[in-house]
């Protein structure tokens, strides 16, 4: 089993309110289905949770009455981007079930709890795909804050341990520097987990760390003696290769 993480600047245009890039998601579950692999599909917010969530300043957790109709507009945008990553995985007979993080995970100021991952071995155990998201959860110290897609990762992972982790970016993987911001920056094809940089904020403004949150996520799932691999979404067959196992273009993190 192998579990991915689509991720929100890929699969949404984050810089657009709403806007998700419903070919790039067709085409990335297509290649999916092609490799026959079964797997564990979480998905990021994108445009879909990080404006709104930004806006209202839910990371920050419950300050005002104000802010709850920012935890409505984010947690409801995020189940429609949701909904459409569900319809195109219905559309390739890719039969799964959406997992709201709301309903298995608890925050405490900002930080893992409690999370219960029964109903993804019930869902696997009959054929089922689960698929889940990073989205707003209860906090018992903020009231609520953010759940990222890449925490879920990480704690599927320490329990799953999966043949590996794919993470689907906009970027061809780990660079030495930002490369959104540096021309000279190179890409780290293979790397042990902890020769990983330090990485920079990314270029968007997020919520939930950027790379630099994202690069300390992969390393702790190395740490469980599980590779890593960090793709580019936005080129085609890229997924489809790093899921049979063809060497693509992106960071091979070593897990050990």
């Amino acid at each position: 089993m192998i579990i991915i993480k689509l991720g929100g600047s890929v699969i949404t245009d984050k810089k657009r309110e709403n806007r998700a890039r419903k070919k790039v998601i067709d085409r990335l579950v297509q290649e999916i289905k092609r490799s026959k692999k079964k797997i564990i599909l979480v998905h990021g917010a994108g445009s879909f949770g990080h404006i709104h969530a930004k806006e209202y300043k839910l990371d920050r957790g419950f300050k005002s009455s104000d802010q709850l109709k920012g935890f409505h507009i984010t947690h409801s945008s995020v189940r429609i981007l949701n909904q459409i990553v569900m319809n195109s995985l219905y559309n390739h007979g890719m039969f799964s079930v959406s997992l709201p993080p709301i309903s298995f995970v608890e925050m405490s100021n900002r930080k893992l709890k409690y999370i219960d991952l029964r109903c993804f071995e019930e869902s696997i155990s009959i054929g089922l795909t689960p698929v889940t998201f990073g989205d707003v959860v209860f906090d018992d110290k903020l009231g609520f804050s953010i759940c990222s897609g890449d925490v879920l990762v990480l704690n599927l992972s320490r329990y799953f341990k999966p043949e590996k982790v794919i993470l689907v970016i906009d970027e061809d993987g780990i660079f030495d520097k930002d490369p959104k911001r540096c021309k000279d920056a190179k890409l780290l094809r293979e790397i042990k987990y902890d020769d990983l940089p330090t990485a920079e904020k990314s270029l968007y403004t997020d919520v939930t760390g950027g790379m630099g949150g994202k690069i300390e996520v992969i390393r702790e799932i190395a740490k469980e003696d599980i590779d890593v691999l960090v793709v580019n979404g936005n080129k085609r067959d890229r997924l489809f290769g790093s899921l049979i196992g063809k060497r693509e273009k992106g960071t091979h993190v070593i897990g050990g």
